[in-house]
């Protein structure tokens, strides 16, 4: 009966000793967990108010191209075709500039459709993003109307600036900018089949100067990753730890035991 009961006794203090040994382990685990969650969450919503300002500035450049444009609107367009060449000569950001009366585009730097142009400036919209046509019809553009005194200027570039600046944000955070029915992301846009995954630590932010929304998240999976990574990277140490910690408990054990059997010597 005796070796039964010490057998128990002994059983009871091996789990007594996983069992602390593990807690180490698991609340570090969970406090890994915790703070990666967290920074996910702060990054995906830092990232997005950046991701906002960068898309304002590359932006306000296209404003700032128009606003120069804009005394040549209304005039006839011999007399200033050559004055809009140059503007966009200088400028490595414009593609074309087309001037607005009316409602209608009159005159462009480029062969595109000045029906299409024309359709924008009635349209209400600011910036749009739009697909090229002739021979480039597989180029995403961005067009940015500035009006004023009854006449206009569309500003066209191409969408890769925009691209550019979500290129920035490597972090593994998918930013994805909507304009409308239309989208861009930093590999693709509206016209691929299938939006990029957004699914985890999804945010979104509206610019309050050009009306467009940012929407950023992490793809499916993203967490459960760097989690498995993370874990690859502490989970040694917390082993240590956890051996130790059961090796501190052991000798407490072992030496209470000790204790008591020459406790009971001496009485005998």
């Amino acid at each position: 009966m005796s070796k039964i009961m010490h057998a128990g006794r002994s059983l009871l203090e091996l789990l007594l000793l996983i069992a602390l040994g593990l807690v180490p382990v698991v609340s570090g685990l969970l406090v890994m967990m915790f703070q990666l969650e967290k920074k996910l969450a702060e990054n995906a919503n830092i990232s997005l108010q950046e991701a906002v300002f960068s898309v304002d500035q590359a932006l306000d450049r296209l404003h700032e191209s128009a606003h120069q444009a804009l005394p040549l609107a209304g005039k006839p367009c011999n007399d200033v075709i050559g004055t809009l060449q140059d503007q966009v000569a200088s400028r490595s950001v414009v593609r074309s500039l087309s001037l607005i009366k009316d409602n209608q585009a009159y005159c462009g730097t480029t062969s595109d459709s000045l029906a299409d142009v024309s359709a924008f400036a009635r349209s209400g919209r600011q910036v749009e993003l739009a697909y090229g046509s002739g021979a480039a019809s597989n180029e995403l553009l961005v067009n940015f109307y500035l009006s004023g005194n009854g006449n206009g200027v569309v500003v066209t570039a191409y969408a890769m600036q925009l691209r550019n600046e979500l290129d920035a944000f490597q972090d593994g955070l998918t930013l994805l900018l909507e304009f409308g029915d239309r989208y861009i992301w930093s590999l693709g846009d509206s016209r691929d089949r299938q939006r990029p995954s957004q699914s985890e630590f999804t945010e979104s932010a509206l610019s309050d100067k050009y009306g467009y929304q940012v929407k950023g998240g992490y793809a499916q999976g993203y967490t459960a990753r760097e989690a498995r990574q993370s874990m690859l990277q502490i989970l040694p140490s917390l082993m240590l730890v956890g051996i130790v910690t059961g090796s501190i408990v052991y000798l407490t054990l072992f030496r209470a035991r000790t204790n008591r059997r020459g406790t009971a010597a001496g009485h005998a």
